[in-house]
């Protein structure tokens, strides 16, 4: 499906144009997928393959916010291979702080989500104006996001409610 997202973000049918969105995409994911698998093995002493796959998503949500801007070894490493690394201790980091993420969403959407909007702004070379603009779009985005769900789930506390009962979490 990512191939599809990202290549039909180009907007057109231009097939060098496309290609390359497709190529970058890949090369993000492989090594977004290989650091994640990696990095537990250089911390902590042995591999964690179950990290692999959230590399991967961590990967492509890297290269997302624009696939048409680095180099092929760019897309790898920036966009890729750093938000794989970057996946891995978030996880630790919200396993740390208790929030219950068992799939590690909150870390590949979100934490990898706002560094591959960063990265815009330096993966093709930096740019400081481009790297503000993103900057700029992220805080609107995390700002916006917190206040929606802010009242969201106000407005669902007071009236259905949030939490189940102990005996539905136990079961």
């Amino acid at each position: 499906g990512w191939f599809g997202f990202n290549g039909g973000s180009e907007l057109s049918a231009f097939a060098p144009g496309v290609s390359y969105v497709l190529v970058t995409t890949a090369m993000a994911a492989c090594g977004g997928g290989i650091a994640a698998a990696v990095t537990p093995w250089v911390v902590g002493g042995k591999p964690d393959l179950s990290m692999a796959p959230n590399g991967i998503l961590g990967g492509l949500v890297g290269i997302t916010a624009g696939p048409d801007v680095p180099s092929w070894i760019g897309a790898l490493l920036i966009c890729g291979a750093i938000p794989g690394v970057i996946v891995y201790f978030s996880v630790l980091f919200f396993d740390k702080i208790k929030i219950d993420d068992p799939v590690g969403a909150i870390s590949v959407h979100g934490v990898c989500g706002i560094y591959g909007t960063l990265a815009v702004g330096f993966s093709g070379g930096f740019d400081a104006g481009q790297f503000t603009i993103q900057a700029i779009g992220a805080a609107a985005g995390i700002i916006y996001a917190f206040v929606v769900a802010f009242v969201l789930f106000m407005i669902l506390k007071v009236t259905l409610g949030i939490r189940v009962s102990e005996e539905e979490e136990i079961e």
